[in-house]
């Protein structure tokens, strides 16, 4: 439990990031705190970045409290602030009223920009940080959420949402509801389940495929090119060239006796970019990666014939990946 100084409300907060569910999960606890102090529906008032007047949002900050102890002023889009409209906000944050609770909120600010200078100013926790998790973070944080519609999910599972979801983490709540609503039993949602029971609403990323192709994996990656209907063959088989060379560096580094800080250093690659590289590299000999690189020259030249490119592009890929 924290202490009365810690529990005290700041008397305006940025809040920052692209991940849309805790941005509005912030915006839900500053809710139910203020409502217990008096009533909302008197003592609040909503603004866009994108057409908000900054002496509007000042004034509104700088109105008395009826019958409550705060008043709560929202700033959507913040990011969308024409610079005449921050420049109030900015003088205003030097000195806020302390009757009202400030929330900023904005999918992305840079922290040179004045308004995220002055906000950060107000108290060390008035920037509340609403970023994303990194790609290989999310699984881990999807079955995380899911004890909270009372289901358990497989690795599989999260890793399949992700697939067919994208990362944008309001939809995979709410998936994750349907899903607690359509089990019947205590049994673990696995990825069969998901797949059954989730539609795809989310274009793969060519990242998608070439972590497929470095797995090994026909089916995925078969599924994931099915939902690029808009990717360059020829892009996406650069990438999977490059991906191939990655293998090959991973290859070579693991037979010296390096491990995942050495292939990232020889790549010039954080860590957490390489983590699977060299498990991956096992699942392929030197020799079925050489010969790809020569069958990719030939994908190649056959794309630039005028023959479909996507025909040989999907080719290419299973000849790699089931030979």
């Amino acid at each position: 439990m924290g202490n009365a100084k810690d529990m005290e409300l700041l008397p305006a907060y940025l809040v920052v990031g692209d991940d849309t569910l805790k941005r509005e999960a912030v915006l839900k606890r500053m809710r139910v705190r203020l409502e217990a102090l008096g009533d909302l529906s008197f003592n609040s008032d909503t603004f866009s970045g994108e057409d908000a007047s900054g002496e509007a949002i000042v004034s509104a900050c700088n109105t008395v409290p009826f019958a409550s102890e705060k008043r709560l002023v929202i700033v959507n889009d913040a990011e969308k602030l024409k610079k005449a409209d921050s420049e109030p906000l900015v003088e205003y944050l030097s000195d806020p009223t302390s009757s009202t609770v400030l929330l900023i909120i904005a999918e992305k600010l840079s922290k040179n920009t004045r308004l995220y200078k002055a906000a950060s100013k107000v108290g060390a926790k008035a920037v509340i940080d609403c970023a994303r998790p990194k790609k290989w973070e999310m699984a881990a944080l999807v079955r995380n959420m899911a004890p909270s519609h009372g289901i358990v999910i497989t690795e599989g599972a999260a890793e399949a949402l992700l697939d067919l979801l994208g990362e944008d983490t309001v939809r995979i709540d709410t998936e994750l509801q349907k899903l607690a609503l359509s089990r019947d039993g205590k049994d673990a949602v696995t990825e069969a389940d998901v797949r059954s029971l989730v539609a795809s609403e989310a274009e793969a990323k060519p990242w998608d495929l070439t972590d497929a192709f470095a797995a090994r994996d026909l089916r995925r990656a078969s599924d994931v090119l099915r939902r690029m209907p808009s990717a360059s063959p020829h892009a996406l088989l650069a990438s999977c060239i490059s991906r191939i060379r990655e293998l090959i560096c991973a290859k070579c580094v693991m037979a010296k006796g390096g491990g995942a800080s050495q292939i990232a250093s020889e790549l010039g690659m954080p860590d957490w970019k390489v983590k699977n590289l060299g498990a991956w590299s096992k699942l392929y000999t030197e020799a079925e990666l050489e010969s790809a690189l020569e069958a990719a020259v030939a994908c190649e030249r056959e794309m630039k014939s005028g023959a479909d490119a996507d025909a040989a592009l999907k080719a290419w890929m299973i000849g790699v990946m089931a030979a």
